[in-house]
């Protein structure tokens, strides 16, 4: 009976032991199988990696770029009654009372025409705008096409602000061409005048303008042939009322 007993005792801790270590496999299963699925979860919220980080700003970078590019094309302007000032080699700025001051470039295809500060005639050069600037600011105006300049044309100082309107006069020296329509004429110590031609201006020719070279007389020529003339240079007497030539007579 005794035999027995133990027998059955034995038996029943055997039993009871191989339950205790199943359940124990199969909670140490669930755990694993928790942590495998927490760290699924986790790796799933993690925030965009560095290199889509990246990618994002390349592209801010790229429209800043752009943005850069288009702001470096330069503006148009018909920029009147300013004063040019020097800023830098090839570099200058234009300034008219109460406006912004607008900054801009030359190049080698600039047109400098001159009224006896950047230079006497006509047709002046990159060397002498930029020297004449130097110095002081210069009366002139300005036609900027993408932030060069097209044309620099200085106003004379005398006659009102732009070099030609109320003028009235009579001179006697070389013209010369500045635009359409506008012309130069120097007295004896070299200092130029501007004025306007219109559709009555008077002009006469004694060979050079139009007519016979040698002529005692003159001709009646007409505004484009006194214009090819002043290209090259005339001498001619200048009546001027209002800024505008009422004959322009070539002189003998």
């Amino acid at each position: 009976m005794n035999r027995h007993l133990r027998k059955a005792t034995l038996v029943t801790a055997a039993v009871t032991a191989g339950l205790l270590m199943t359940a124990c496999q199969n909670g140490s299963t669930g755990t694993g199988g928790s942590s495998q699925a927490s760290a699924s979860t986790t790796a799933g919220s993690q925030p965009p990696s560095k290199t889509s980080g990246t990618s994002q700003h390349s592209g801010s970078a790229a429209t800043s770029a752009g943005n850069a590019s288009r702001s470096q094309q330069g503006v148009n302007a018909n920029i009147t009654d300013g004063t040019v000032s020097y800023l830098a080699p090839g570099k200058y700025i234009v300034s008219v009372p109460g406006k912004t001051d607008r900054a801009f470039f030359v190049a080698n295809d600039t047109q400098v025409h001159g009224a006896g500060t950047i230079c006497g005639g006509s047709h002046c050069t990159l060397d002498q705008l930029e020297t004449a600037t130097r110095k002081a600011a210069v009366p002139a105006d300005v036609t900027i096409r993408r932030g060069v300049a097209t044309v620099v044309r200085e106003r004379h100082s005398a006659g009102g602000g732009s070099g030609a309107k109320g003028v009235s006069g009579t001179w006697l020296g070389n013209v010369g061409y500045l635009a359409p329509g506008r012309f130069t004429v120097s007295d004896m110590k070299g200092v130029e005048q501007a004025f306007y031609v219109a559709d009555d201006t008077k002009v006469y020719g004694a060979g050079t303008i139009c007519g016979t070279p040698g002529s005692t007389g003159t001709s009646r020529c007409t505004l484009d042939q006194l214009e090819a003339a002043a290209k090259k240079g005339v001498s001619a007497k200048v009546v001027i009322s209002g800024g505008v030539a009422t004959t322009v007579a070539e002189d003998h």
